[in-house]
Protein backbone atom coordinates (compact mmCIF):
# COMPACT_ATOMS: atom_id res chain seq x y z
CA UNK A 1 0.00 0.00 0.00
CA UNK A 2 2.33 2.17 0.86
CA UNK A 3 4.49 1.81 -3.07
CA UNK A 4 1.07 2.71 -4.57
CA UNK A 5 0.79 6.06 -2.09
CA UNK A 6 4.48 7.16 -3.36
CA UNK A 7 3.56 5.99 -6.81
CA UNK A 8 0.25 8.16 -6.86
CA UNK A 9 2.32 11.24 -5.62
CA UNK A 10 4.72 11.06 -7.92
CA UNK A 11 2.32 10.67 -10.60
CA UNK A 12 0.53 13.87 -9.14
CA UNK A 13 3.70 15.96 -8.92
CA UNK A 14 3.81 14.83 -12.62
CA UNK A 15 0.65 16.29 -13.63
CA UNK A 16 1.43 19.54 -11.72
CA UNK A 17 4.25 20.10 -13.16
CA UNK A 18 2.70 19.30 -16.89
CA UNK A 19 -0.13 21.30 -16.44
CA UNK A 20 2.04 24.34 -15.36
CA UNK A 21 4.44 24.07 -18.32
CA UNK A 22 0.86 23.80 -20.56
CA UNK A 23 -1.19 26.64 -18.87
CA UNK A 24 2.11 28.71 -18.04
CA UNK A 25 1.40 31.35 -21.13
CA UNK A 26 -2.19 32.60 -19.59
CA UNK A 27 -0.82 33.40 -16.33
CA UNK A 28 -0.95 37.05 -17.54
CA UNK A 29 -4.55 36.90 -18.89
CA UNK A 30 -6.08 34.46 -15.78
CA UNK A 31 -4.38 37.52 -13.52
CA UNK A 32 -6.15 39.86 -15.88
CA UNK A 33 -9.14 38.00 -15.92
CA UNK A 34 -9.16 37.78 -11.60
CA UNK A 35 -8.66 40.84 -11.41
CA UNK A 36 -11.46 42.42 -13.09
CA UNK A 37 -13.33 39.96 -12.43
CA UNK A 38 -12.84 40.72 -8.22
CA UNK A 39 -13.56 44.49 -9.45
CA UNK A 40 -16.71 43.81 -11.05
CA UNK A 41 -18.01 41.37 -8.25
CA UNK A 42 -16.95 44.66 -5.64
CA UNK A 43 -18.25 47.05 -7.68
CA UNK A 44 -22.01 45.10 -7.37
CA UNK A 45 -21.78 43.34 -10.35
CA UNK A 46 -22.58 39.85 -8.51
CA UNK A 47 -21.37 36.46 -9.03
CA UNK A 48 -22.19 35.73 -12.33
CA UNK A 49 -21.49 39.79 -13.13
CA UNK A 50 -17.99 39.14 -11.94
CA UNK A 51 -17.69 35.84 -13.58
CA UNK A 52 -18.54 37.17 -17.06
CA UNK A 53 -16.80 40.59 -16.78
CA UNK A 54 -13.52 37.97 -15.44
CA UNK A 55 -13.81 36.03 -18.67
CA UNK A 56 -14.19 38.45 -20.93
CA UNK A 57 -11.31 40.45 -19.60
CA UNK A 58 -9.00 37.13 -19.69
CA UNK A 59 -9.83 36.49 -23.14
CA UNK A 60 -9.45 40.23 -24.68
CA UNK A 61 -6.07 40.26 -22.81
CA UNK A 62 -5.40 37.16 -24.49
CA UNK A 63 -7.03 38.09 -27.83
CA UNK A 64 -5.14 41.87 -27.60
CA UNK A 65 -1.86 40.43 -26.65
CA UNK A 66 -1.19 37.64 -28.93
CA UNK A 67 -2.49 39.76 -32.09
CA UNK A 68 0.15 42.65 -30.84
CA UNK A 69 2.95 39.61 -31.07
CA UNK A 70 1.26 38.42 -34.77
CA UNK A 71 1.31 42.06 -36.59
CA UNK A 72 3.52 44.37 -34.25
CA UNK A 73 6.76 45.18 -36.31
CA UNK A 74 8.98 46.95 -34.10
CA UNK A 75 11.33 44.16 -32.77
CA UNK A 76 11.49 45.85 -29.05
CA UNK A 77 7.76 46.17 -28.96
CA UNK A 78 6.87 42.40 -29.98
CA UNK A 79 9.90 41.74 -26.59
CA UNK A 80 7.63 44.13 -24.76
CA UNK A 81 4.94 41.78 -25.29
CA UNK A 82 6.73 38.58 -24.97
CA UNK A 83 7.62 39.74 -21.33
CA UNK A 84 4.00 41.03 -20.57
CA UNK A 85 3.17 36.63 -20.91
CA UNK A 86 6.34 35.49 -20.06
CA UNK A 87 7.19 37.13 -16.81
CA UNK A 88 3.70 36.41 -15.02
CA UNK A 89 4.74 32.54 -16.04
CA UNK A 90 7.81 32.85 -14.69
CA UNK A 91 6.95 34.08 -11.16
CA UNK A 92 3.75 31.26 -11.58
CA UNK A 93 7.08 28.74 -12.02
CA UNK A 94 9.08 30.20 -9.21
CA UNK A 95 6.35 29.78 -6.71
CA UNK A 96 5.14 26.50 -7.88
CA UNK A 97 8.44 25.11 -7.72
CA UNK A 98 9.08 26.26 -4.46
CA UNK A 99 5.80 25.09 -2.67
CA UNK A 100 7.10 21.81 -4.35
CA UNK A 101 10.75 21.91 -3.40
CA UNK A 102 10.63 23.12 0.16
CA UNK A 103 8.77 19.72 0.93
CA UNK A 104 11.84 17.65 -0.10
CA UNK A 105 15.07 20.26 -0.10
CA UNK A 106 15.73 21.44 3.86
CA UNK A 107 18.19 24.27 3.18
CA UNK A 108 16.56 27.53 2.12
CA UNK A 109 20.03 28.66 -0.27
CA UNK A 110 19.07 25.47 -1.84
CA UNK A 111 15.08 25.82 -2.28
CA UNK A 112 15.80 29.31 -4.11
CA UNK A 113 18.24 27.41 -6.41
CA UNK A 114 15.89 24.77 -7.48
CA UNK A 115 12.92 27.83 -7.12
CA UNK A 116 15.06 29.94 -9.86
CA UNK A 117 15.71 26.79 -12.13
CA UNK A 118 11.76 26.16 -12.35
CA UNK A 119 11.20 29.54 -13.02
CA UNK A 120 13.28 29.68 -15.49
CA UNK A 121 12.35 26.27 -17.35
CA UNK A 122 8.65 28.05 -16.76
CA UNK A 123 9.74 30.75 -18.53
CA UNK A 124 11.54 29.41 -21.52
CA UNK A 125 8.64 26.97 -21.76
CA UNK A 126 6.03 29.54 -22.27
CA UNK A 127 8.57 31.89 -24.68
CA UNK A 128 8.94 28.85 -26.68
CA UNK A 129 4.67 28.12 -26.68
CA UNK A 130 4.09 31.80 -27.32
CA UNK A 131 6.12 32.13 -30.18
CA UNK A 132 4.31 28.88 -31.42
CA UNK A 133 1.53 29.94 -31.09
CA UNK A 134 1.48 33.54 -32.06
CA UNK A 135 3.52 31.68 -35.46
CA UNK A 136 0.52 29.21 -35.94
CA UNK A 137 -2.05 31.91 -35.92
CA UNK A 138 0.10 34.08 -38.54
CA UNK A 139 -0.01 31.43 -40.69
CA UNK A 140 -3.55 30.78 -40.56
CA UNK A 141 -2.73 26.88 -39.18
CA UNK A 142 -3.82 25.29 -35.89
CA UNK A 143 -1.55 23.42 -33.63
CA UNK A 144 -2.90 20.43 -31.42
CA UNK A 145 -1.09 21.31 -28.16
CA UNK A 146 0.22 18.21 -26.11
Amino acid sequence: MMILSIFLGIVAIGFCCWLLFTLAIFALPAFAGVTIGLWAYHAGAGVAGGIAVGAIAAFLTLVVLQAGLMFVRPLWLRAALALAFVVPAAIAGFHATHGIVKHAVPSPVWQFVFSLIGSLAVGITAYIRLTTLAAAAAQGQSIARA
